[in-house]
């Protein structure tokens, strides 16, 4: 077999295989709600939130452990051995047996009946911290549909495209052959089928670049899903004839201070550091606690000579702890506190505004791209309507080949602007429930 045949043979097969592999591919529908759904499920960027979570419902379990009474318990066995007596000058040294086996059990319980509240805050901060677990889900989450609704729409718009490009190349085509009729008949110039060939050219790669792109996106949206590689997806393509809500700049604006993760979060971290303020002003406080506890200890080796025998006593009382260091060490911890108090209020305040800045340029935008879809459509028209004259007019010589280029480029542009301004609306529409938590 020479090169040549070898060469057409692996071509051959390289088709089928591509033919094979485009059998494979199954088409899908896949609506916003089912892919929000799937995300939710099978996202692997979710899933350190969602274990967060869990995190912090074991830290309030812990933190709750400190309401509960301390026992602690001790055992132990000895050997003894003899004692010496002396005089205080170090002299008459005598020997004094002691008996060798020792043993010691002690049993000892404590309740903190009294702490200044850092044992009540201490469960609240965990409990806070697990809410604030379950909105950085929440935020996360968020992020997680807006990038898979930017995905879904940028497959959207580039399907649309597609269709475009498709349609002109086809009419390119049938302009092609007409030319080519003409230059047979002495009308046209091989310069003429040369400009159009070029242009032909260039579309057919641009849809090559826009399927390839396709292909991309679909890839990002059956990972991020847990689909299969093999799903292709199609948008659903009733989203852009449902009637959005519009509703006013007001309406957006207190919709983002309602449901707003970060808000929410940033409200959470400032309550966190409130409760810290009242723990670290609790180290002025003393703490009580009730106390009880049992030793059994032998021998007793307090006598002398020592007796023999196992000495059981047992205690009840309350116990109070006050550290004097706090007196002197405390104002500094509590200035601290309150600069931390005072740095997260004022945190809020600028997220808070760089929020309703994003929201009122949102919704500005989403109003707009009602607009421009009019505007669009109108240029789709009067686009339409000057290739059709164009047309014409070359036909009967009337026009030059670079008018007809000319009117060629300006309606395909007109066609994409159009297919993409539908998507847009519903695209900023997304982006102002992204930016006001309710996605």
């Amino acid at each position: 077999m020479n090169k040549f045949n070898l060469s057409i043979a692996m071509l051959y097969a390289s088709l089928c295989v591509k033919g094979v592999c485009a059998q494979e591919h199954v088409r899908q529908v896949v609506t916003m709600e089912e892919m929000f759904s799937l995300a939710d499920r099978n996202s692997k960027s979710l899933r350190p939130s969602v274990t967060a979570i869990d995190e912090a419902r074991e830290a309030v379990r812990v933190a709750k452990n400190d309401k509960l009474p301390d026992i602690r318990a001790s055992l132990s066995f000895s050997y003894l051995g003899d004692g010496t007596l002396m005089e205080r000058d170090f002299t008459q040294m005598e020997r004094a047996p002691i008996p060798h086996l020792g043993n010691n059990f002690a049993l000892e319980v404590s309740q903190v009946i009294y702490s200044g509240g850092a044992v009540s805050n201490g469960i609240q901060i965990a409990r806070l911290q697990e809410e604030s677990a379950r909105l950085d889900w929440e935020k996360d989450r968020n992020k997680v549909r807006f990038l898979l609704a930017g995905y879904y729409f940028d497959l959207f718009k580039h399907r649309n495209i597609l269709k475009v490009y498709e349609q002109n190349i086809e009419q390119t085509k049938q302009l092609l052959k007409d030319i080519k009729a003409k230059q047979g008949e002495g009308l046209a110039l091989k310069n003429d089928i040369t400009r159009y060939e070029l242009l032909l050219s260039d579309l057919e790669f641009t849809v090559v670049q826009i399927r390839n792109t396709l292909g991309i996106l679909n890839r990002n949206l059956v990972t991020n899903l847990g689909m299969d590689e093999n799903v292709w997806i199609d948008p659903d393509t009733t989203i852009l004839s449902r009637a959005l809500p519009m509703g006013d700049e007001a309406y957006w604006r207190e919709k983002v201070v309602e449901n707003s993760p970060e808000l929410r979060l940033l409200e959470l971290a400032v309550k966190m550091n409130e409760r810290q303020d009242k723990i670290v002003k609790s180290e002025r406080l003393p703490q009580i606690a009730l106390v009880a506890g049992n030793h059994f200890d032998g021998p007793i080796t307090i006598e002398v000579p020592p007796i023999d025998k196992n000495f059981n006593y047992w205690y009840v009382g309350v116990g109070v702890k006050y550290n004097l260091a706090s007196l002197y060490k405390t104002n500094k911890s509590v200035s601290r506190s309150k600069l931390t108090i005072r740095r997260t209020k004022e945190h809020y305040d600028d997220v808070c505004e760089q929020t309703e800045l994003a929201v009122q340029a949102a919704y500005t935008r989403y109003v707009e791209a009602y607009e421009q879809l009019d505007t669009r459509r109108k240029n789709v028209e009067l686009a339409g309507q000057n290739y059709a004259v164009i047309q014409n007019r070359y036909k009967n010589e009337l026009s030059l080949i670079t008018d007809m280029l000319d009117a060629s480029n300006a309606k395909l542009s007109a066609e994409v602007q159009l297919a993409n301004a539908q998507i847009d609306i519903a695209f900023n529409y997304y982006k102002l429930l992204y930016l006001t938590g309710t996605l």
